[in-house]
């Protein structure tokens, strides 16, 4: 979620490689400190045990989010067998053990049941809300958390490792909402245990993969003087997934003003606007009409 307040128009992407023990929220916070940009908002969150991509939006930038992370989601992550945890993974206490421990082989024969649409019940120390109310706000607060499975998409699941009995290690990769602490755990129920996450990372988030990603160090030295345009995306890297539309001076004016393009001969879908280099908006075309979904805001070349 976008926060705004009084600081520098600053548009476009930050990449952060985000370090366990450190929320979203908190990384979002830091990176609007040390840019001193007036708004800032993460495209997908992480939770605070979990490493690697997490997207910071800047400015005309938090317009997209929500699109934008529409894309694939790319993890590895390491599940420990023999203890259920209350969190799904090592920041909560143990709530069941076994002492069953699977082969590689045994471990490979059930993945296929976890890829393409399956049902996956979502953590009770979740953000999803349940009556109003954050999941994990009721869990901590030691009620019973009933959170309804819903459909989503594993692309691909792969075991990687086994360095011992007790730790096996996968790379996964998925869609939209789909929780890898739940796949841990039901990966573990379906090999007759329990398990729990105890090393998350994530490779990709949308367009965003770990090449374009910067440490806390990287921002710190932003914070000492460091040009910020050597680490700030321009808007359209966020929207490279999406198929870009290019209009005229007169199209353009009139995206602007927000009024329907009509007569274009181009798929149904959603697109982005854009006259040369310069982004609109985001565009939804339906049977030859363009409508504005989202316009951005941004700074004339010559500011």
């Amino acid at each position: 979620m976008a926060r705004s307040r009084r600081g520098l128009p600053i548009h476009g992407w930050l990449v952060v490689d985000k370090p366990a023990g450190m929320s979203s929220a908190h990384v979002v916070a830091k990176v609007r400190r040390l840019t001193g940009a007036a708004k800032a908002g993460h495209g997908g969150t992480l939770d605070p045990l979990a490493t690697g991509v997490l997207p910071i939006a800047l400015g005309e930038a938090t317009k997209t989010v929500s699109y934008v992370m529409d894309g694939a989601k790319g993890y590895r992550f390491t599940l420990r067998f023999g203890e259920a945890r209350s969190t799904d993974d090592a920041e909560g206490p143990v709530t069941a053990t076994s002492p069953v421990r699977p082969s590689a082989a045994e471990i490979r024969a059930v993945l296929p049941r976890f890829v393409g649409l399956i049902e996956q019940v979502p953590p009770a120390f979740s953000a999803l809300k349940v009556d109003g109310v954050r999941a994990y706000e009721l869990a901590r607060a030691d009620e019973t958390v009933e959170l309804a499975p819903r459909l989503v998409r594993i692309d691909s699941l792969e075991l990687v490792g086994q360095p011992d009995p007790d730790h096996a290690q996968f790379s996964v990769r998925s869609g939209k909402g789909a929780y890898m602490r739940s796949l841990a755990r039901d990966i573990a129920e379906a090999l007759g245990t329990v398990g729990h996450v105890t090393m998350l990372r994530r490779l990709r988030a949308g367009p965003f993969g770990l090449a374009q990603a910067i440490s806390l160090d990287k921002l710190n030295e932003i914070g000492k003087g460091a040009p910020l345009e050597n680490v700030i995306l321009p808007l359209e890297a966020g929207l490279v997934d999406i198929p870009a539309l290019d209009l005229g001076s007169e199209q353009a004016s009139m995206v602007r003003q927000g009024r329907v393009l009509s007569g274009l001969a181009f798929d149904d879908g959603l697109y982005w606007a854009r006259n040369g280099d310069r982004p609109l908006a985001l565009v939804e075309l339906s049977g030859g009409d363009a409508r504005v979904v989202r316009g951005f805001n941004l700074p004339d070349v010559a500011e």
